[in-house]
């Protein structure tokens, strides 16, 4: 179901930009103790979370497992709030680092990438087996949350009880050309400079050989990083064939759990238009859309000194029917 949102910028944030950056800027002095957990994958890399408490198995609280964005951690503003937002609930929250964005590098050449499914599978069948009785939930933050749409459409039969996907680039190539646009550059450029140095790292331990540091360092563009780099190191002919593969938005009429979709008219990361038309959702799907809000911004409240995060009470409003 396609709906409005009840969601309204503050005043002196209406700009889709301020929204944007003041989200990460009011917060970054922001602190979360976490109990960090290093988990040895089956092909002998590893996962890294981050728990806001480990869980007890006579408490039976739910837990809540937490998606990153392109390049994030437990470090995220957005993390940060969400978690300490859990936390206020009486639940546990879980934050799963993407291979490579916690405290170490991973062992191997693959990236992560929006379609990669294959951890966070890991993720839920081992909490399932270790906390069988306690509800489970996930939030996905842009990138997570088009991995998330991929792994709730592949994986029918998942723990998940509900989901939210914030923000999430459900049309991939749509995306990679609204971030080469405008003030947007200033992101990509950021974004572009992180995973090449990542990127660079690999290729100095010569876990890389498609491309060298020569031809990576040519690379200014989101586009241009996906095709020569994530796209061949993870088995896409090239950026288009990972754009089609891994786009979330045709998967999420396939999707079974009950799930919350918060998307913003204004994100300057995404495409409004390739995101929303011709859609299709079941009755299962809330697409909640707002006509401001930013990327993962969602600042409200009339006093520029007590800024009001929105999501880290929609979200768990929405959950708590569930959990």
């Amino acid at each position: 179901m396609l709906k409005p949102s009840n969601f309204k910028p503050a005043w002196w944030l209406t700009n889709p930009h301020l929204q944007t950056i003041a989200a990460k800027w009011l917060r970054r002095n922001d602190h979360i103790t976490t109990y960090r957990e290093v988990l040895q994958l089956p092909d002998q890399d590893l996962l890294e979370l981050a728990w806001t408490e480990l869980p007890n198995r006579k408490e039976n609280k739910p837990i809540v497992i937490i998606l990153h964005g392109l390049e994030g951690s437990v470090d995220s503003h957005y993390a940060k709030g969400m978690l300490q937002a859990l936390k206020a609930k009486g639940w546990i929250g879980v934050l799963m680092h993407f291979r490579g964005c916690g405290q170490y590098p991973n062992k191997f050449a693959r990236s992560y990438h929006s379609g990669d499914i294959e951890d966070i599978t890991y993720l839920t069948t081992l909490i399932e087996s270790r906390y069988p009785t306690n509800k489970k939930a996930i939030i996905g933050f842009s990138l997570g949350g088009n991995v998330l749409a991929n792994y709730l459409a592949k994986m029918p039969n998942n723990p998940i009880k509900a989901a939210v996907m914030i923000c999430a680039p459900f049309d991939l190539a749509s995306c990679s050309r609204r971030i080469n646009k405008g003030f947007s550059k200033v992101y990509q450029k950021y974004l572009v400079k992180t995973l090449k140095s990542n990127a660079q790292l690999k290729i100095k331990q010569h876990k890389i050989h498609h491309i060298n540091q020569v031809q990576l360092a040519e690379i200014n563009t989101l586009w241009d990083f996906d095709n020569h780099y994530t796209a061949p190191l993870n088995g896409f002919k090239d950026a288009k064939d990972y754009y089609q593969q891994a786009s979330g938005k045709r998967l999420l009429e396939s999707i079974k759990a009950p799930c919350l979709v918060i998307h913003a008219q204004d994100d300057p990361f995404l495409c409004h238009k390739s995101t929303v038309e011709q859609l299709t959702l079941q009755k299962n799907i809330i697409f909640e859309v707002s006509k401001a809000g930013g990327h993962v911004g969602f600042i409200t409240g009339s006093n520029p000194l007590q800024p009001f995060y929105w999501l880290e009470q929609r979200v768990p409003e929405y959950l708590a029917s569930y959990l």
